[in-house]
């Protein structure tokens, strides 16, 4: 069901790792409406220094997407490279989470909604996580001092599952 994070399937590389069951306990742990309406629930997380420090490391990898749009563009590609595979090889694959979008806390509601929408769009590929940054803090993350990010896409598996083994680690909060 879209919007139940305990029922996505995790990436292959996160499910057979020992740490799997941590990872699903943390996304399980807190989650809210992704605006005051919306049926779709969200984890939402703070900021750890482990999350952080893979945050960096997509960021350095040149692993991240900044904004929706620029994730919509990310994840329609993909869609369509993946569609494209599934008809070589005759048949679907399964939906497993390949993309985590990380959404600040500072959002209206247009853009919650609008978050929502690419999430429908993309079902169980993408896994949305609320952190508890502004996107001035987000985008300083991510992309550097200067910038906003109100929302950012990791693209890339291992990326991926480096945010979701972060997520298993118990630290304190990340200084917002």
């Amino acid at each position: 069901m879209l919007g139940d994070v305990t029922a996505l399937r995790l990436p292959k590389l996160v499910e057979g790792d020992p740490r799997a069951t941590r990872v699903h306990a943390a996304l399980a742990g807190a989650s809210a409406p992704l605006w005051a309406r919306s049926e779709l629930r969200v984890a939402e997380m703070a900021m750890s220094d482990a999350i952080a420090r893979a945050l960096r490391a997509a960021a350095d990898a040149g692993q991240l997407v900044r904004g929706l749009e620029g994730a919509e563009r990310s994840l329609a590609n993909a869609a369509r490279g993946q569609r494209l595979a599934d008809e070589a090889r005759g048949e679907a694959r399964g939906e497993r989470v390949s993309r985590i979008l990380l959404l600040s806390n500072d959002g209206a509601e247009r853009f919650y909604r609008n978050a929502e929408t690419l999430l429908r769009r993309h079902g169980g590929s993408v896994l949305a996580l609320r952190v508890a940054l502004d996107a001035d803090a987000l985008g300083a993350l991510a992309f550097g001092p200067e910038a906003t990010a109100r929302a950012v896409l990791l693209d890339h598996k291992e990326a991926v599952a480096a945010v979701l083994f972060a997520l298993a680690v118990d630290e304190a909060p990340f200084p917002s």
